[in-house]
């Protein structure tokens, strides 16, 4: 099992990660940070993020989670001490409590509706700031990065 279970997610002011769970997200302005922190590393995400992407994200084990799915048994079954989670929402809900950080980017845009950064209901949490990253200061995107204070 991976002592680092991270959620890495590029979010609205509001908490939105999608319009739509189809969405092929193209306003995320954070992907190049994304792919060199997750390069090498295994990465977790729902079978509608799955649909979502242009084919496999090379340089990473691509694990798809479905509902059916034992968040526990994917994770005891990863070797590298460091896993990414990926999306959507209710992935992200799914393995919450399995988190140890989050590097969460929120972006200058309100959906006012669409999916949630967590779908279904968790548990509330302290954040412990780790680092911030500069993506583009002249627009006020950077990335957060937490350590959830139970790990």
């Amino acid at each position: 099992m991976p002592k680092e279970v991270i959620l890495i997610a590029a979010v609205t002011v509001d908490g939105y990660i999608a319009r739509h769970s189809s969405e092929v997200i193209s306003w995320s302005k954070d992907l190049s940070l994304f792919k060199e922190q997750t390069m090498g590393f295994p990465i977790i995400m729902g079978s509608n993020t799955k649909k979502t992407l242009y084919g496999e994200l090379e340089g990473r084990e691509n694990i798809v989670f479905h509902r059916k799915n034992d968040p526990k048994k994917i994770l005891k079954e990863i070797t590298n001490p460091r896993c990414f989670i990926i999306g959507g929402g209710k992935t992200f809900s799914k393995f919450f409590k399995f988190l140890t950080h989050i590097f969460i980017t929120p972006h200058p845009y309100i959906f006012g509706r669409g999916v949630k950064l967590f779908e279904n209901k968790i548990e509330e949490s302290d954040l412990i700031f780790q680092k911030l990253i500069e993506i583009n200061p002249e627009k006020g995107i950077y990335q957060y990065q937490y350590k959830i204070k139970n790990f």
